[in-house]
């Protein structure tokens, strides 16, 4: 389990005792890996001391100096010890996303479970603004990398072993590593299926969505240029894409 965070003083210790709890309730050994990134607050201290007293799990605190969401979640998805990995958000901790998707993992059904705001059957809760924005970056991607899905960002479940090669090639940080990983997944031909989510926001997001515009449209060409023209240059010869014989 993954999550990233940043400056979560106000919420950290109260979901990640609730989420640990419901993780510990379904009796297989997990661990929880907080990974920080840039907090200036007191929330690698809180983490830091949490006693969660847990029967089948664990809790790791990992610390990146720089306020980076996407270097934080590949840390943490290389760092990890289990076979799976669920990468979460600690204003959702949603269990319910975990058991459907560990099922599909579990009966072989795919290799990366998306959790997705945007298909048919969600419910997105958030203010307009940020369920506008979800619907433009994935009208982005779409129109410029091909993308097939619905969403890309968030909830994700998948085979550890089977994504660390795309983790490796992945060359965009901050907001859109975790759009590079799912288009990535994609274009080498892992087995993806999107699942619907409900969500309804718990804090007012920790940057501005303004903010993070130009950033975003920044990191959009560095995507456009990496998965298009490097890979097309690549071809078939890219020795890191995975073995299909092995999915």
């Amino acid at each position: 389990m993954v999550i990233p965070v940043f400056n979560e003083e106000a919420i950290v210790e109260g979901a990640l005792r609730r989420y640990a709890q419901a993780l510990d309730e379904l009796g297989r050994s997990f661990e929880i890996v907080v990974s920080a990134n840039g907090c200036t607050d007191s929330t690698e201290q809180i983490v830091g001391e949490l006693d969660l007293r847990l029967a089948h799990g664990t809790l790791r605190l990992l610390s990146c100096p720089i306020a980076d969401y996407g270097r934080a979640l590949r840390k943490g998805i290389q760092e990890a010890r289990g076979d799976v990995v669920v990468c979460d958000e600690i204003d959702l901790c949603d269990i319910g996303f975990v058991t459907r998707a560990l099922r599909r993992l579990d009966h072989d059904e795919c290799d990366l479970v998306v959790g997705s705001k945007a298909m048919i059957g969600a419910r997105d809760r958030r203010p307009w603004a940020r369920r506008l924005g979800t619907r433009v970056i994935n009208g982005m991607l779409w129109a410029t990398v091909g993308f097939g899905g619905t969403d890309t960002h968030g909830l994700k479940a998948f085979r550890r072993k089977a994504l660390l090669p795309i983790v490796a090639a992945c060359v965009v940080d901050k907001d859109l590593f975790a759009s590079e990983l799912v288009i990535r997944a994609g274009r080498w031909g892992l087995r993806i299926q999107e699942i619907p989510i409900e969500l309804e926001e718990q804090r007012s997001p920790s940057i501005h969505l303004l903010r993070r515009v130009p950033r975003v449209m920044k990191d959009l060409a560095r995507l456009v240029v990496a998965v298009r023209w490097n890979d097309a240059a690549l071809g078939d010869d890219d020795p890191r894409s995975p073995d299909p014989d092995q999915n």
